[in-house]
């Protein structure tokens, strides 16, 4: 199904949902297999929801569509977890930026072309990262991330089922797309003009910084965790410098949310 939005700048342009179901992970029939994962995972799901301030959401490659969203208001532009759960994709079609939209259908391709290259026994190790506006029923848009990991893979595997965290961006534009792969020291980065990815090494900090951190999160003072750690103030000020080039943050708080966001803490 096609539908015409007006983007930012006056013009129209149709956008197709259906674009973001990559051909490369079409689901069609489920073994016996398949099917004995899914017995009660929802509950567990439910459970997860209440507990996070994030959103939770549970995505259905076979359906494409959403089988599970959670009661948040901030990163569900004005509308009701049941309300997104009938539009399926289409949540995305109305309320994200056109822009922005046609974003996520490259990444959607880019993200399971890194996908298939994959071991299959290795494929639910993997998250995949991206940032993109959303906009509410009064126009105004949030910067928010979402983090997607497999959940559920078919026999020949394929994605079946994957659940998707939202939350607030710790970043200032849309994109930033990465996948990390757990236990590994490895990340890659989309470069979204060419559709490449570059492999680098993730962001480690030192035990320092991590103490620095955990105090500023705790409300210490500058003065109050050079105490703790048996510092000088100065002492302080030099590893929070040294944190903030390494994380390409400008303060303490975007230090935190970057940290807490990546899983350095």
């Amino acid at each position: 199904m096609r539908v015409v939005f007006p983007n930012f700048g006056g013009y129209y342009l149709a956008m197709d949902f259906n674009a973001l179901f990559s051909k490369k992970n079409t689901v069609a029939n489920l073994s016996e297999k398949d099917l004995m994962q899914v017995q009660d995972y929802m509950e567990m799901l439910k459970a997860f929801s209440r507990i996070t301030y994030q959103s939770v959401y549970l995505i259905d490659y076979q359906q494409k569509t959403f089988e599970f969203v959670s009661d948040n208001p901030l990163f569900l532009a004005g509308l009701t977890p049941q309300q997104v759960l009938e539009m399926g994709y289409r949540f995305y079609e109305k309320y994200v930026p056109a822009e922005d939209f046609q974003m996520l259908i490259r990444i959607n391709e880019a993200g399971f072309s890194f996908y298939e290259k994959i071991p299959v026994d290795e494929r639910k190790l993997y998250v995949i990262s991206y940032d993109f506006q959303l906009r509410d029923l009064q126009n105004k848009t949030i910067l928010i991330n979402h983090k997607l990991t497999p959940v559920f893979l078919t026999e020949e595997g394929k994605m079946w089922k994957a659940m998707c965290i939202v939350s607030l961006s710790s970043n200032l534009s849309s994109g930033n797309v990465t996948v990390e792969k757990l236990h590994s020291n490895l990340l890659w980065k989309l470069d979204l003009a060419t559709g490449s990815w570059e492999k680098q090494n993730k962001i480690n900090l030192t035990q320092r910084e991590i103490e620095i951190l955990r105090y500023y999160h705790r409300g210490l003072t500058i003065h109050e965790t050079s105490e703790k750690i048996f510092v000088s103030m100065d002492t302080v000020k030099f590893h929070r410098r040294k944190l903030f080039e390494k994380l390409g943050v400008n303060h303490m708080n975007e230090a935190l949310v970057y940290a807490i966001s990546n899983r350095l803490l």
